[in-house]
This record gives structure tokens, C-alpha cells and sequence, in this order.
């Protein structure tokens, strides 16, 4: 495989699509795709995020590991952004009064693959981290 990069897709499950599409659209700012009574596609940075109408329970403490004295919820998804836009998307979740499941802050700090990290979940409580690494090498080493 060649080592493009390109759009990935995800389908996951919510709740409730009128409030995930006010939280995708007004918290995150992403822009709406083709919509349906069942499902919502969003652009999420340039990815293509599908929202479906699902009945099962959702619950962030169902599964979690422990990354650098952090629960991190097992089930999450997120993008890998530039340094000075991880910091303008954090100040503007705070400034919007988010709540964090992680609170932001520099992981693994001066070590190999240190990198800003935050997490957030959705109105179905979907994980979501955002993440930056100042040296881009950095996020596929071992």
C-alpha cells in the first residue's frame, strides 16, 4: 500500500441524531453531508464521519485503558492536527464550556512520541480525542 494520505470513513452509533447533529455542527464545526431519518454524514475535517440511529446502551466506562495515568475510553475516534490548530480547537472547547473526559494536556512530555492530547465525547458518548505532535515523524514510531 502506498503511504498516502487520504480521507477515512467511520460509521458509529447514536442516540439521538438532532442532538449529535447541534453537537458535530455547532461544538466541532463540521459541516453536514447527505442526511436521512436513520443517519447524518458530517465532514469532519476533511473525513467522512457517519452518525446512525442506534438503540444500544452507551456507557464511556464500559471499557477503558490506562495511557500515562489516564483512563482512556477503549471506544473513541478522533484526527491528529496541526500543533497551533490542536491549541485553537482546545481554547475554543473551553471557551464553549466542554466537558472533557481527558482534560487537555501534553502526554508522554519529553519523551518519543510526545504529543497534545484532549478528549471529549459526544451527546452518545462516543470518545473523541484530538491530538497534535510538534515533530509529525513522531506518530508512527516505537
Amino acid at each position: 500500500m502506498k503511504n498516502i494520505l487520504s480521507p477515512f470513513h467511520l460509521a458509529f452509533p447514536v442516540k439521538d441524531l438532532l442532538e449529535t447533529k447541534g453537537f458535530y455542527t455547532d461544538i466541532l464545526g463540521c459541516s453536514l453531508g447527505r442526511t436521512n431519518e436513520k443517519w447524518i454524514d458530517f465532514n469532519f475535517l476533511g473525513h467522512q464521519i457517519t452518525a446512525h440511529l442506534s438503540p444500544e446502551s452507551f456507557s464511556l466506562e464500559d471499557i477503558a485503558n490506562t495511557v500515562d495515568g489516564k483512563n482512556v475510553p477503549v471506544r473513541h475516534f478522533g484526527l491528529i492536527l496541526d500543533w497551533e490548530d490542536w491549541h485553537t480547537i482546545k481554547d475554543r472547547l473551553i471557551k464553549q464550556k466542554v466537558t472533557f473526559i481527558i482534560d487537555p494536556y501534553i502526554r508522554f512530555k519529553g519523551q518519543k512520541g510526545e504529543q497534545a492530547t484532549l478528549f471529549i465525547a459526544d451527546p452518545s458518548l462516543n470518545g473523541i480525542e484530538l491530538k497534535s505532535f510538534k515533530d509529525k515523524k513522531m506518530i508512527f514510531s516505537a
